[in-house]
């Protein structure tokens, strides 16, 4: 199967003619990927290299979101059943969030070779720091304007296998955006300086996903006596809280574990991220390299009780996001989101965030830790399957419903329930 050498140069129509053909898609599924959404195929096609549709995800909203005092509407782009209603009811529970981010500042890496002396190259480069940082400025008149721009260097020896090598690190206040464009600009024009001041050879000019200078924490309290009336009486409020600190203790202790517990706290964060138009790609780089930073790879949440024997939950992890440019600005719903949201500073939009991921792993430990996850996940996930058999309006529901109660859920039984109706 192949493209014709002109594909890209096509509109979106015309790329979709020739994909159908070749592909052989049937007329509906043509319909399908011609059908417009929100996001309309000109302004696809100015985001991304050949475009022939868009491919939309369920945009849901949270209610109920209390973080440092102010009450926060939250989007979500999201397929996965459950994440929106688990993040709603959790956050219900708690006594509201505190949230705080650092100030904004990534990294830009700059990668020397050749560098003969290391130590000397990193000597000569720290007495020049304050040229350096001036000369990175030089083109970005307007983030300087609003407090933001380089702030300083920090030099790296590595040893690595291919022998070894000098990193510069040009630390950069982004203020509003994510960054990578302004940061990726400033290390091509510090290049030159930078291979003059050590005798070697640049090679990758590029930003660090693992914004170790700009994170985010969360922090909120769940009691014991909302904790038991959560569970309607099947479980008293201490004893939520001692499963939540033992599902959170297998997570600190085993990397396999941890590596799902964190999962639970991305499902609700990337969510917003796609909403808002952000790099959760990025996001989720940096947050597990975040979690392994101590050599370990640990969890971005921690549970513990406090005086009161309420449980007491946090999370820390970068948050490399922003409010102008990019998707956040070309698609139409990102837009809408961050209205939505009320926020008027990326700083805003990562604290809400944070209190999204820590909610959202709390309420997956909570489930896994009592009744079980597949409660409430299966009955979403079974009206996903009695649409896949066939079912229609009304239909969804009742067909669910039977296969929930029966705990058995699947495209075959569904389509034994439809049959009999």
């Amino acid at each position: 199967m192949t493209l014709s050498k002109e594909f890209r140069k096509k509109a979106p129509k015309e790329r979709l003619d020739e994909l159908a053909s070749e592909a052989k898609l049937t007329e509906e599924e043509k319909a399908l990927l011609a059908k417009e959404s929100a996001l309309d195929l000109e302004t696809a096609n100015r985001m991304i290299e050949n475009v022939v549709s868009t491919f939309p995800l369920p945009f849901g909203v949270v209610p109920g979101f209390k973080v440092n005092g102010i009450e926060r509407l939250v989007p979500m782009a999201v397929e996965e059943p459950s994440v929106v209603a688990a993040s709603a009811n959790a956050a219900k529970l708690s006594e509201g969030f505190t949230s705080e981010a650092s100030e904004p500042v990534m990294i830009g890496q700059i990668q020397l070779l050749g560098v003969k002396d290391v130590p000397k190259a990193i000597e000569a480069i720290e007495a020049k720091k304050k040229e350096l940082v001036a000369k990175a400025n030089e083109k970005d008149r307007m983030l300087i304007s609003r407090g933001g721009g380089a702030k300083g260097i920090e030099c790296r020896h590595l040893k690595s296998k291919r022998g070894d090598m000098l990193i510069v690190h040009l630390l950069v206040n982004v203020q509003d955006a994510m960054g990578a464009n302004t940061i990726n600009t400033m290390c091509e024009i510090l290049s030159p300086e930078l291979e003059k001041l050590s005798g070697g050879k640049v090679r990758l000019r590029i930003i660090s996903n693992l914004a170790v200078h700009r994170t985010v924490k969360a922090k909120t309290v769940w009691t014991k006596e909302a904790l038991e009336e959560s569970t309607k009486g099947a479980f008293k409020g201490s004893e939520v809280v001692g499963a939540v600190l033992d599902a959170y203790a297998f997570a600190e202790a085993d990397p396999y574990r941890a590596c799902t517990h964190n999962k639970g706290a991305m499902n609700g964060i990337d969510a917003v991220l796609i909403a808002t138009g952000n790099d959760w790609r990025a996001v989720e780089a940096g947050a597990h390299a975040f979690a392994s930073l101590s050599g370990e790879y640990k969890p971005l949440t921690k549970y513990y009780k406090n005086e009161k024997g309420d449980l007491v939950g946090e999370i820390e992890l970068p948050m490399a996001i922003g409010i102008v440019g990019g998707a956040t600005k070309t698609h139409p719903l990102a837009k809408i989101a961050l209205k939505i949201m009320g926020v008027t500073k990326a700083s805003e939009l990562a604290e809400i965030i944070a209190a999204v991921g820590l909610t959202q792993n709390f309420a997956a430990l909570r489930a896994l830790a009592t009744e079980g996850i597949q409660r409430g996940h299966m009955r979403l996930h079974a009206k996903n399957i009695a649409v896949m058999a066939g079912a229609h309006g009304k239909e969804i529901e009742e067909i669910a419903d039977k296969m929930a109660g029966e705990k058995n859920v699947s495209v075959q039984r569904a389509k034994e329930l439809l049959g009999s109706k």
